[in-house]
């Protein structure tokens, strides 16, 4: 390779990427390690890229791969290959198309699942109020999960005032007791239940299950919301108006929450889906992992501030109080977006269009703007969506059930990925502990 076509670096880029001091870096130059040449009158010396790398991944295999793999599973190195999305400092990229951007366009979610399903993005048309046409023998996996059994519809009472994603795993275990068809389905198959699935999470919020006929209370699907789209499905359920703002915003919302490549849920869906496990099952493990607190459970965390702060007034002083403490101020500051989440930018851009018309949103703008005076991190997409939620005064927890909603998009993608790679998902673990007892 000639010099000319060859990748360079600086002494600091150089240095950083091998993880070793200048000192060193020279060294291996002058033993011939590296090739280096004079950079020009405004630099110093390049070292290829290419002998870097070498060297590094030399480096590494000496050293073992515990260290590396145990940082992979920490917002570090990849650990597995994908084409459906990818994360860059303008936000996520969904099969190449850039997630803000779908968002101004206004795309619409069922589009921008799809599109993240098949790699294709539907025309508009295709979707209007109806779903587009499935292919053929796509239905039967469709039907098969419009229906639930009559214990799911006497459970939902049980779950009154709970927040949605118990009822969202209720539902799916429920779907996947009336659909004796779920296993080893086809692409086509799993989409049409996917589209089924989105539209019965949407109704989870509600206090009772949609469609409940007959004597004995049989619940039936009979395609939930077919005609409607899924975020006026969700605004219904939340008992909040399905005014063409508030359904435009929501289904903005879904679109920018639809997928982020390997989160915590997301990667327990491909564990789950290497196994050859259903995709009900796959989106229960999901839904499961994002129950946690540090995860679904943030939008939650961010409301909880935002209740405690009580009044614009305020919303400084607990900054300070939080920080003072050591505390993090949750929804604040992304390990993968060091100058901003781009999803949350855009959220609190829909919302201050809306316009702060609850007490609510006012106290929040008032916590972001504490947060920007003080030069403290940016708004994730967390605090972007309970801002907007409360913009359009949508009620408690709303804005985690979008989140969930959302993504399940994304899950149902990245579960049939990983079905197609034929692998199991088994990392291994590094002991630590003390020697065998004999």
């Amino acid at each position: 390779m000639t010099n000319a076509a060859r990748a360079w670096l600086s002494s600091r880029q150089a240095s950083e990427r091998l993880g070793v001091k200048l000192a060193t870096l020279y060294a291996y130059a002058s033993r011939g390690l590296i090739t280096s040449l004079p950079g020009d009158a405004r630099r110093a010396r390049l070292y290829a890229a290419d002998d870097v790398e070498r060297l590094r991944t030399r480096h590494v295999a000496r050293s073992g791969h515990g260290a590396v793999a145990a940082g992979a599973l920490r917002f570090g190195e990849p650990v597995l290959e994908t084409r459906i999305s990818q994360v860059t400092a303008d936000g996520p990229h969904y099969r190449g198309h850039l997630a803000t951007d779908l968002c101004r366009r206004d795309v619409g979610f069922e589009r921008v699942a799809e599109l993240l399903w098949t790699g294709s993005l539907p025309e508009a048309n295709a979707f209007g109020a109806r779903e587009p046409r499935h292919a053929k023998g796509a239905e039967h996996g469709a039907d098969t999960s419009m229906r639930v059994s009559c214990d799911a519809a006497r459970l939902w009472p049980l779950l009154k005032g709970r927040a949605a994603l118990p009822k969202m795993a209720l539902i799916l275990s429920a779907l996947a007791l009336a659909d004796d068809d779920r296993h080893a389905a086809s692409d086509a198959a799993e989409h049409a239940r996917a589209r089924a699935v989105m539209r019965w999470l949407a109704h989870a919020p509600a206090p009772r299950p949609p469609g409940m006929r007959g004597a004995r209370g049989k619940l039936e699907h009979a395609i939930v919301g077919r005609e409607t789209r899924v975020a006026a499905l969700l605004l219904g359920a939340l008992n909040a108006p399905q005014s063409a703002e508030n359904v435009a915003n929501v289904d903005r919302a879904l679109v920018l929450s639809a997928e982020h490549e390997l989160n915590a849920s997301t990667f327990a869906a491909r564990v789950a889906a290497s196994t050859g496990a259903d995709l009900y099952a796959c989106l229960g493990a999901a839904v499961n992992a994002l129950s946690g607190a540090a995860h679904g459970g943030m939008c939650d965390r961010v409301e909880a501030l935002i209740d405690t702060i009580g009044s614009k007034a305020r919303a400084a002083r607990t900054v300070r109080e939080w920080l003072a403490r050591g505390e993090q101020v949750p929804g604040f500051g992304h390990a993968l977006y060091p100058a901003g989440d781009p999803r949350g930018a855009l959220l609190l851009e829909l919302a201050q269009n809306h316009g702060a018309r609850t007490e609510a949103a006012r106290v929040a703008f008032a916590l972001l703007e504490a947060m920007d005076r003080g030069g403290h991190p940016a708004p994730t997409l967390d605090a972007g969506l309970v801002v907007l939620c409360h913009c359009l005064a949508l009620p408690r927890g709303s804005a985690a059930t979008i989140f969930a909603l959302g993504r399940t998009a994304g899950w149902v993608a990245h579960a049939l990925e990983q079905r197609a790679a034929g692998y199991v998902l088994r990392p291994r673990a590094r002991y630590v502990g003390g020697e065998p007892v004999l």
